[in-house]
């Protein structure tokens, strides 16, 4: 398993970012804020206007460092990747497969098996911890919902059949979230999973990690040499990253969800933080990105057992341990991909 490095956020709408050397230089007004050396990266991550200098853009390719640019709340506006140097067999049979409808439906339903069952094991947690608390009851509808789901999605035939019982379990699952954030409310309230932009607190913290952990799976599998945009469950769409979608699916209930409960429920985020639009769209402040970002790599730090490898891996290494599997289950070293599954 390889070494966890770290990724830089630079959350200022005003920063620019430049080259000294072998360093990453970040600069506001002119002033140098920040230096880093090349070295310690995998990726930088910009959230500001100014952008970066191709003197920068160079290194970074040169020395394998992912960089993407992302509009304020999160939205990936661009992206800068290393020439990939992966195995171009491996990549024709990831194209292949994915043609394939049969081979489609398999990889996509460990997906959404992965998926389902993870956010079971989130909403039985909530019933091990609260199960006399008010709201209770639905989260055990939904848990029983869910594994219907997960026998469901066991017999389906087809991958559009399988998107339909995904996004029913989905909407069971999120139906019920509310009840797992047990303080701060009404101001933490949430009635519904919305995106383009999120319309409630919960959901601007929601969208902002999932944009986080969709770059960590995109530069994971382009680590191992897949084309992050040819996925399975997801389907095509010109700049969308559908492979990195797909490991995304199994991902974000153990990686973004918990740790999206645990913020509020633990008042390290609180209304303050966001700002509402005249729009109804709810942002994270910048201090407040700062904040959440600091907390995501903590959690990154932690080491904990994969269930599939039987080794202990940091958590910012599980995209990078899915991607591996990927890629040794499309190469024919596995018989099937093995989803990551909490307990």
């Amino acid at each position: 398993m390889r070494k966890l490095l770290n990724t830089l956020y630079v959350t200022s709408t005003e920063a620019h970012l430049g080259k000294e050397g072998q360093n990453v230089v970040v600069r506001v007004e002119g002033e140098v804020r920040l230096r880093v050396p090349i070295h310690n990266l995998e990726s930088v991550v910009s959230m500001g206007y100014t952008g970066a200098s191709p003197a920068l853009m160079h290194l970074c390719a040169e020395r394998g460092v992912a960089m993407a640019f992302h509009s304020p709340n999160g939205r990936l506006l661009a992206r800068l990747t290393p020439a990939n140097k992966g195995n171009v067999l491996l990549r024709k049979r990831q194209y292949e497969m994915h043609d394939d409808p049969q081979e489609t439906l398999t990889v996509s339903r460990s997906v959404v098996l992965g998926k389902l069952a993870n956010c079971r094991t989130v909403l039985r947690r909530f019933i091990r911890d609260y199960g006399t608390d008010q709201g209770a009851s639905e989260v055990e509808m939904a848990v029983k919902h869910l594994s219907a789901s997960i026998d469901q999605a066991k017999e389906v035939t087809s991958t559009e059949a399988l998107r339909g019982v995904e996004g029913d379990g989905a909407r069971r699952y999120y139906g019920v979230f509310d009840h797992l954030i047990r303080v701060q409310k009404p101001a933490f309230a949430f009635t519904k999973r919305s995106r383009r932009p999120p319309l409630d607190r919960i959901n601007a913290l929601l969208s902002f990690l999932y944009s986080m952990l969709a770059h960590d799976c995109t530069s994971a599998l382009e680590t191992v040499g897949l084309d992050s945009q040819v996925g399975f469950l997801h389907r095509l769409r010109p700049g969308r990253p559908s492979l990195a979608l797909d490991i995304m699916e199994e991902l974000r209930p153990y990686l973004v969800d918990r740790m999206t409960i645990s913020l509020i429920n633990n008042n390290q985020v609180n209304p303050k933080d966001f700002i509402v639009k005249e729009t109804g769209a709810v942002l994270l402040r910048e201090d407040s990105r700062k904040k959440v970002l600091n907390a995501w790599q903590s959690r990154k730090q932690e080491v904990v057992q994969h269930p599939y490898l039987q080794e202990k891996v940091e958590v910012g290494l599980i995209p990078y341990a899915e991607a591996l599997l990927m890629a040794r289950y499309i190469r024919g070293d596995l018989d099937g991909y093995p989803p990551y599954l909490i307990r």
